[in-house]
């Protein structure tokens, strides 16, 4: 079994020390879903939500929250992201998202993909929670991470 590198000899939690490692291009790509009624989608289709456009409202949130990783989950490092990318799909159930982050560090950014993608489909929830009562988030996973 692999040892936790968040914890000290005690099992206190700690931030890991990556001073030492290299800097390094770094990827990492995640992807979630949310579940819709169809009607819900049709309203996101036609771009006829009352709070506005479901989707471009989305992909930026899960752009500002890659941004804000660090200050929302305590033990990751602070990173100079180079890019970040969310994309929405809308399909016969649902919307898919997927994001792309980048960056030149000493650590990955599947916090950060992770994160963006989160965000995103709670920003989906939140603007179709008016009209859809059975919205399910669903399969938010890592599908790719990358170093160079």
């Amino acid at each position: 079994m692999t040892k936790l590198t968040h914890t000290d000899k005690k099992g206190k939690a700690k931030m890991v020390d990556v001073g030492n490692k290299p800097q390094q291009s770094r990827t990492a790509v995640a992807r979630g879903f949310i579940r819709l009624q169809t009607d819900t989608i049709k309203l996101i289709k036609e771009n006829d939500m009352k709070k506005g456009d479901v989707l471009t409202v989305a992909e930026v949130a899960g752009i500002q929250a890659a941004k804000q990783t660090s200050s929302l989950i305590p033990l990751c490092h602070q990173l100079q992201l180079t890019k970040v990318d969310v994309k929405t799909e809308v399909t016969d159930n649902g919307v898919e998202v997927i994001a792309t982050v980048k960056c030149s560090g000493q650590t990955g950014v599947e916090m950060e993909a992770l994160t963006a993608t989160s965000v995103a489909l709670l920003t989906i929830y939140d603007m179709c929670k008016a009209v859809d009562k059975e919205m399910v988030i669903e399969e938010v996973v890592l599908v790719e991470k990358q170093k160079n």
